[in-house]
C-alpha cells in the first residue's frame, strides 16, 4: 500500500517548530511549500493539503494571502481533503465562503472545547477536551453549507463541509513550541504571558495530547478518499 502524499502549506513565516510538530504527527509524506514566499503547488494532486498556523491575518493586504485562500479554494472544489489549523482554519473558512475577523480579547494557553457535533474528525476524543490556544482572529460567519462541530467561550474552534475540516487550536504543538509562541505575544499581553508559561506543564500537554488523534482520523478519511478514486480510475 502506497504512502498517502500530503501538500503541507506553510505560513509560518519559517518558524524552526511547524515542519517539525507536522511532520512528527502526520503519517504521510509531505511536500512543503512556503506560502509566505507566494510558493503554491502548481496542480491539486495530492491526498490531503494541509494548512498551517501564521502570524498573519486573512485579512490582511499581503501579496500571498489571496492567491492561497484561491488555492484552497480550488483544492476544495476538486475533492481534496483539507485539514487547516488556527490561520489554516481561518484561511479555509475565507476560501469557502465564511468571514473571519479581529477578536477583541486574545485566546493564548490552554483552553477546553467542547465538541458540537460529534464529527468523524474527533473519533476518540472526549465530548470537551484539552488545547493550546494562540489566535487574535476568529472565524464570524462559517461558510455555507458547514457545520460547527467544536466551540468554546471565545467561539468557533471547529467546522466542517464535505471533505474540509478546520480547526483554531494548535493540536500539533509540542511544549517547546507553546512555551515559544507565548513568549512572543509579550508585548501584546504582557504579565499574562507569566500566567500562561506557568500552566505549560506535562500535567498540561498530555491532556492536550488526547486530541492528537484528530491527525490520524484526518489521514484515515484521507486514505479512504485515495482508495475510492484508485477504484474508480481503475473501473474507468
Amino acid at each position: 500500500m502506497r504512502r498517502l502524499r500530503f501538500g503541507l502549506l506553510q505560513a509560518a513565516h519559517g518558524n524552526e517548530h511547524t515542519t517539525r510538530n507536522f511532520r512528527r504527527e502526520l503519517d504521510a509524506d509531505l511536500v512543503e511549500f512556503d506560502v509566505n514566499s507566494g510558493q503554491l503547488p502548481p496542480h491539486t494532486d495530492f491526498d490531503g493539503l494541509v494548512v498551517t498556523g501564521s502570524r498573519s491575518s486573512v485579512y490582511w493586504d499581503d501579496d500571498w494571502i489571496e492567491p492561497l485562500v484561491e488555492y484552497v479554494a480550488a483544492a476544495a472544489a476538486d475533492g481534496v481533503p483539507i485539514l487547516g489549523v488556527c490561520y489554516g482554519h481561518q484561511v479555509l473558512a475565507e476560501a469557502l465562503g465564511g468571514r473571519v475577523a479581529g477578536m477583541d480579547d486574545f485566546e493564548l494557553g490552554y483552553s477546553t472545547v467542547e465538541q458540537i457535533d460529534d464529527d468523524p474528525l474527533f473519533e476518540g476524543v472526549g465530548d470537551s477536551f484539552r488545547v493550546f490556544t494562540s489566535h487574535g482572529d476568529t472565524v464570524v460567519e462559517l461558510p455555507p453549507a458547514a457545520t460547527l462541530i467544536a466551540r468554546n467561550e471565545y467561539g468557533v474552534h471547529g467546522f466542517r463541509r464535505e471533505h474540509c475540516w478546520g480547526v483554531q487550536f494548535h493540536p500539533e504543538y509540542d511544549m517547546e513550541t507553546a512555551r515559544d509562541i507565548a513568549e512572543s505575544k509579550r508585548e501584546r499581553l504582557g504579565d499574562r504571558v507569566d500566567r500562561v508559561l506557568a500552566e505549560i506543564t506535562p500535567e498540561q500537554y498530555e491532556a492536550a495530547c488526547e486530541v492528537k488523534q484528530l491527525f490520524e482520523n484526518f489521514t484515515q478519511y484521507a486514505r479512504k478518499q485515495a482508495d475510492r478514486r484508485t477504484r474508480t480510475e481503475a473501473a474507468a
